[in-house]
């Protein structure tokens, strides 16, 4: 790795949607958020907190319409700037796997950084709206990032009740797997893989 900075800075624009977003991988979970959906703000706070991302988005949408737009397009930006701050993917461990209580909440993740983009997601909610977030976009979130990062990953609610409380899970879960999953392994000199790339 030596003195290569892992970031990147991605611009969307479209009929519905403004995004802004910097990633940083190496960071310290600094974070600046500005969504106009607030509960998608504090879930993206908290992935920035434990994964120990730098995160800054500044995103604006046609959120009068809809919530959907701007959590999927903030998912491929997202998606964007992870595939582009992994670069070739040099050293990274490539795998990570977290499972992570909230309350009666349990849910675990599994990234997979093989660049063969695949989600499953396996997880139910008892409200349709949190705030003006809609449940059913956790999983639109997660499939527009993992296809834009091409990403292997799995989510599974073991367990849970709060619908609050399963959301929060499932972005700490996956914040703390890919943590791990970007991690630098100093014996693996280029892709950990044996057909000798990502």
């Amino acid at each position: 790795m030596g003195e290569e900075i892992r970031s990147a800075d991605i611009q969307r624009k479209t009929a519905e949607t403004e995004i802004l977003l910097h990633i940083g991988l190496d960071g310290t979970g600094r974070h600046q958020i500005d969504t106009e959906i607030p509960f998608l703000s504090h879930m993206l706070t908290l992935f920035s907190v434990h994964s120990l991302c730098d995160l800054k988005i500044t995103a604006r949408g046609d959120v009068e319409v809809d919530d959907h737009h701007s959590v999927e397009d903030i998912g491929i930006c997202m998606g964007q700037g992870i595939k582009q701050a992994l670069g070739e993917k040099r050293g990274i461990s490539r795998y990570g796997e977290a499972t992570v209580p909230m309350d009666e909440a349990l849910v675990r993740a599994v990234i997979d950084l093989s660049g063969r983009p695949y989600l499953a997601f396996n997880a139910a909610f008892a409200r349709e709206k949190i705030g003006g977030f809609s449940t059913e976009n956790v999983r639109e979130f997660f499939y527009a990032l993992s296809v834009a990062a091409g990403m292997n990953l799995h989510i599974d609610v073991i367990r849970g009740d709060n619908s609050h409380h399963i959301a929060e899970a499932i972005f700490k879960a996956f914040a703390q797997a890919f943590r791990e999953a970007i991690a630098i392994e100093p014996r693996v000199e280029g892709a950990w893989s044996s057909k000798g790339s990502l």
